[in-house]
């Protein structure tokens, strides 16, 4: 598998900033593929290995669905083939796709969050960006649609890795876009690689977010441009909202801070010129359950009698982006 998905991704680090990754990234993915196998690995494999075969005659990475069709459609039993293998790789959380008319309608409309950013950004073209908790790689592909010269995405997901690999087969086999089963943490310190670095949805995933922010920062050369991305809540600074146990059914939320605490944050950890860019309270057209996501989702995490809370009782998901430079 480490070959199969990255022996290209390891050429091209090659004379690169990226280069003194190498010395511990493939020990790193031999760790986590090899030595520590998730227990569905094979039943995904298999679906990877049953797709069947097409040739996209076009790719569309700029429109609301990451997608690859063909002039002629499908025979049914082609159609139903592939969406029964893509089935199989569920739950699909952040998207859409569209391969070949089957229509992966993912439980975020993620490409509402893209065009909230990506106004506000550095151009990408020709830059080295860095995804952190990419998902299923739905943003990587946008990236790459805006002319990233190679995007990676870290994201410790074993599933996410095959959805993203199956996604891959047909929009891109051989695109600088990879997608490494890993943490932020295993990005080597002082890194000092990419021109742009995201991370969406991850802050408030972390113990400790100062030193996330302070990780981000570290993989970012001299000027390099941090787009962040988290939940926040109406505050003074100083404010930070830390649960008492779940927030919107969330075991793992541990702080969520107002936007003015966010910003000092960013600066005691480094960065400059750091802006709000947008704030956007997140609504049920937008995360929701799906034929390829059928657990519980947003409506079932906020007060029924009461939209601006969550079921716990607290403020209901307000989302900020965060634009700052190394």
């Amino acid at each position: 598998m480490i070959d199969t998905f990255y022996t290209d991704l390891f050429d091209a680090m090659l004379d690169t900033r990226l280069e003194p990754w190498l010395s511990t990234l493939r020990q790193q993915l031999h760790e986590v593929l090899v030595n520590t196998p998730h227990g569905d690995t094979i039943r995904w494999r298999s679906c990877l290995d049953e797709l069947p075969a097409i040739t996209a005659s076009s790719v569309s990475l700029d429109a609301c669905a990451v997608a690859a069709s063909v002039d002629e459609p499908l025979s049914d039993s082609v159609k139903e083939q592939l969406h029964h293998i893509l089935k199989g790789l569920s739950p699909w959380r952040k998207g859409p796709f569209n391969l070949f008319d089957v229509y992966i309608d993912t439980e975020w409309r993620s490409d509402w969050k893209w065009d909230r950013v990506i106004d506000h950004i550095a151009p990408l073209a020709g830059r080295q960006v860095l995804d952190v908790g990419c998902g299923s790689g739905y943003h990587m592909w946008r990236m790459l649609g805006e002319g990233a010269a190679r995007v990676i995405g870290v994201d410790p997901s074993r599933l996410f890795l095959m959805q993203f690999e199956a996604v891959k087969h047909y929009v891109g086999p051989s695109a600088p876009v990879h997608l490494l089963p890993l943490k932020m943490e295993d990005v080597p310190p002082r890194l000092r690689a990419f021109d742009t670095v995201f991370s969406m949805g991850v802050l408030y995933h972390r113990k400790s977010p100062i030193e996330h922010l302070q990780e981000l920062h570290s993989a970012l050369r001299a000027g390099g441009e941090l787009v962040l991305e988290t939940l926040v809540i109406d505050g003074v600074l100083g404010e930070v909202l830390m649960p008492e146990d779940r927030y919107a059914m969330m075991r793992n939320v541990w702080f969520i801070p107002s936007p003015d605490t966010l910003l000092l944050w960013l600066r005691r950890a480094g960065f400059r010129n750091a802006r709000v860019v947008d704030l956007n309270r997140t609504t049920m057209d937008e995360q929701r359950q799906t034929e390829w996501m059928g657990f519980n989702s947003l409506k079932d995490f906020i007060d029924p009698n009461d939209p601006m809370m969550t079921v716990e009782g607290l403020p209901a998901p307000l989302r900020a982006v965060i634009v700052a430079e190394a």
